[in-house]
């Protein structure tokens, strides 16, 4: 269930956080919320909620004249110059729990965005005080980092403040600097080579196995595993991992993947509270949760078998072509 505005004000009392609160009409950007508390010492935030292409999530919380550059950005989290758009209006519902115009640090503390990364702006650290909406923009309130630190521990988050307005050079020897953000557990997938790409794309679309499949690859959070850095998925994109070239093998890991999520997932607190519906929460979860990485495992072994077919092809046309002697 989701928190209320009331019930987060509670768990900051509880947890003897200070901070004031300040009423006023829902505002959806800052430049209206400054209408309201602006002339009250502290800085004012924006928050941006973000997906990149496979289906993970982000909060950026900066201070309202932080220039945050979202091509920037994507390559320091290792994710290419487009990597990163703006999450759909339903999806924000969804994960978050609250409505546009309310996005915030404290929507972690609802279960639903256990896998959503954090990424703050170092300039709140310079700030005496700092604005954020609980849950709702009908309300702002203040306090400081150290108190929101406090909070975010609570929820078991590690805060950490970077400098959004940084560029720097990212490259083969220089691995994007914030790719430790990106939520913790997921998978980097290797890019597809070019020629591969290039067929996909010819090839139109691809059978999904159900007309529901694109709606949950929308919905879908990326289950958990290890961040890679950009040398490893470099050498990945080159010399595919032998599970992605052996049946066999690609197989067993599909089955390792899905194990570790089943067992992630059947926890004491789960069984007690799903009870005989377990086997049909577990099977929904499941479904969400693996289909984008399996889709994505699934593409991959086809394109590994492409581009091998591709070079057997070229070797043999080559042999055909010699003269003969």
């Amino acid at each position: 269930m989701a928190y209320s505005k009331d019930q987060l004000l509670a768990r900051l009392k509880d947890l003897q956080i200070e901070f004031s609160q300040y009423e006023h009409p829902a505002v959806m950007t800052v430049e209206a919320q400054a209408k309201y508390v602006g002339n009250i010492r502290g800085g004012l935030s924006k928050n941006l909620f973000l997906k990149d292409k496979k289906h993970r999530f982000y909060i950026v919380s900066a201070l309202a004249d932080t220039k945050v550059d979202m091509k920037v950005l994507s390559q320091r989290l290792g994710l290419g110059k487009g990597g990163l758009r703006m999450a759909p209006e339903e999806t924000m519902l969804e994960i978050l729990k609250v409505p546009l115009g309310s996005v915030t640090p404290f929507a972690l503390v609802n279960e639903s965005a256990r896998d959503v990364a954090l990424l703050l702006d170092k300039g709140f650290k310079a700030q005496e005080r700092c604005f954020f909406h609980p849950l709702s923009n009908d309300m702002s309130i203040s306090l400081n980092t150290n108190d929101l630190d406090k909070f975010l521990k609570s929820i078991g988050r590690d805060p950490a403040y970077v400098d959004l307005e940084a560029n720097p050079a990212v490259g083969k020897d220089q691995p994007p600097d914030l790719a430790a953000f990106v939520p913790s557990g997921s998978t980097v997938l290797p890019d597809l080579p070019e020629q591969a790409s290039a067929v996909q794309s010819a090839g139109g679309s691809h059978v999904n196995a159900n007309n529901n499949s694109k709606a949950a690859t929308e919905k879908a959070i990326k289950p958990a595993k290890d961040v890679q850095n950009v040398k490893d998925t470099s050498a990945k994109a080159v010399n595919p991992s032998s599970s992605f070239t052996d049946a066999e093998k690609f197989v067993e890991e599909i089955l390792d993947r899905i194990s570790a999520k089943l067992l992630s997932e059947t926890k004491e607190g789960n069984i007690v509270q799903q009870g005989q519906e377990l086997g049909n929460e577990m099977a929904n979860r499941l479904r969400k949760c693996c289909y984008p990485e399996l889709k994505n495992l699934a593409t991959i072994f086809k394109n590994t078998a492409y581009t091998q077919g591709f070079h057997a092809g070229k070797e043999a046309s080559s042999l055909t072509q010699c003269p003969r002697t």
